[in-house]
């Protein structure tokens, strides 16, 4: 699915387009030296980890990510990502097929380089986050402390040398005739025993939530994330995705932001986007996949409709049953939504369109965020999350995909010096068999500090600090 204009494509990485881009996006301060430095980044898909525009999204670009300048081996020689030859460096032993290092510790991180249009970037080899130091904008706390780490190798199988990752899905992506009912707690929602072999409708967002590293989150970044961003990030992620055979992103629909000025150009590129889903003459009707924020819900004249922000005019048909189902399933995320105006609910659906060109739901998942955008599940990770927006330092909070919500996982990981720390939130219902089990997985990573929360005891403790080191308590 093509990315409209202004949002830069992969592969329009000319210094001009670049350039443009950034002064577009209201970074007017930099230097070729920083655009040079822009070359080497984070991750295995863009250029602070997932395409060639973590400036671009607002985040980097003017938070002070890129503070502190990091240095590679290279050839055996050591360069600093601030070099005025960076390009040529990086271009060489591109063609020479070597592999850089990074040296935020011994022995350093094999890296890799990517030519992204004429640029050349340096990337996270895939896997390989947890290699890194704590500090460095490559680390990636480790899987197994959330409801990835069981999905990896068997609903998500990542190729280590492109970085593509294969994804099996629960749910159908075509229709052959009416829609059977599904059970309370289907239609995108996690199962009730945490599947390891295929992905929810919900455990999808995630993932996609994830790799666009939407749940990363400073205080420097501080209203520099707004849809545009949002949505460039997770069609960019998507294209380092397949799903039986084909790019995740020929069948994702993210809307783009509704400008006035653009309706009809907007309208037809929706239009364009839109084009698999139109239903064949015969055969199973294939079915998109709709990632937006929930503007409203409705009534329509026969069921419920679905309202998406960023697409004025247009609406979701949303069956009686499926709408009862999503209300009760998902009931927790509509009060938390309700309970903050900041907050923002996602959606992830699929959807078909009838011969008269109708929007049809037929499964859908919802997952409520906080104001920057960082998901959570409860008023007191909401609280956590408020507290962790103010913190200059850089946490992640982790996500669950398909883990119940009664199994103990980490909230969120707070990336201070000298060790990473992972915060615990215990819920009031928690049992004797739940603090068993956190202390089962606080145990298994002694590598890091943790901080714990227990809810029923009363307020929230104080975030650890840089100088601390958090006893495991």
């Amino acid at each position: 699915m093509p990315c409209p204009i202004p949002t830069p494509r992969l592969g329009e990485g000319s210094p001009s387009y670049l350039t443009a881009y950034l002064m577009w996006n209201g970074s007017t301060a930099f230097s070729s030296a920083s655009l040079s430095a822009l070359a080497i980044m984070a991750g295995p898909t863009c250029f602070d980890g997932r395409t060639m525009s973590q400036w671009g999204r607002g985040d980097a670009a003017a938070s002070g990510a890129m503070e502190a300048m990091r240095r590679f081996s290279l050839a055996n020689e050591v360069i600093k990502e601030e070099a005025p030859d960076l390009q040529d460096a990086l271009a060489d032993a591109y063609r020479r097929k070597l592999r850089p290092r990074c040296l935020c510790r011994e022995p350093g991180p094999a890296m890799y380089i990517a030519q992204v249009g004429d640029q050349y970037v340096v990337k996270r080899m895939p896997l390989s986050g947890g290699g890194h130091d704590p500090s460095c904008i490559s680390y990636e706390p480790p899987d197994e402390l959330s409801g990835l780490g069981v999905l990896m190798g068997s609903a998500i199988q990542v190729d280590s040398e492109s970085g593509m990752a294969a994804l099996k899905l629960d749910f159908s992506l075509s229709k052959v005739g009416a829609r059977p009912a599904p059970p309370v707690g289907a239609g995108g929602s996690d199962s009730v025993v945490g599947d390891t072999k295929k992905l929810s409708l919900r455990g999808l967002l995630h993932y996609l939530w994830h790799e666009a590293e939407l749940n990363v989150w400073t205080s420097r970044w501080a209203g520099k994330r707004h849809w545009w961003n949002i949505r460039w990030h997770l069609i960019e992620a998507s294209r380092q995705m397949t799903v039986k055979g084909g790019p995740l992103s020929d069948i994702l629909f993210v809307p783009e932001p509704f400008r006035s000025p653009d309706k009809t150009a907007i309208e037809q590129r929706r239009a364009e986007a839109l084009a698999p889903a139109v239903p064949a003459k015969s055969g199973p009707r294939k079915l998109m996949i709709l990632v937006g924020e929930v503007k409203e819900f409705g009534v329509a004249r026969s069921g419920h409709k679905l309202i998406v922000k960023h697409m004025p005019g247009f609406v979701f048909l949303v069956d009686d049953g499926l709408y009862r189902r999503l209300q009760t399933r998902f009931e927790t995320e509509m009060a938390l939504w309700g309970a903050d105006e900041s907050s923002h609910v996602i959606t992830i659906a699929t959807f078909g369109l009838t011969p008269a060109g109708l929007a049809v739901i037929e499964e859908m998942a919802m997952m409520v965020v906080a104001e920057n955008w960082v998901p959570y599940e409860s008023a007191y990770e909401k609280k956590l999350l408020d507290a962790l927006a103010r913190v200059r330092e850089r946490s992640v909070k982790a996500l669950r995909y398909n883990l119940p919500r009664d199994k103990p996982a980490v909230a969120a990981m707070l990336q201070i010096p000298p060790r990473p720390v992972g915060l615990y939130v215990v819920p009031p219902s928690s049992d004797r068999a739940y603090e068993e089990t956190l202390g089962e997985l606080i145990a298994s990573r002694p590598d890091f500090d943790s901080w714990i929360w227990r809810t029923a005891d009363g307020e929230m403790p104080p975030l650890p600090v840089r100088q601390d080191r958090v006893p495991v308590t």
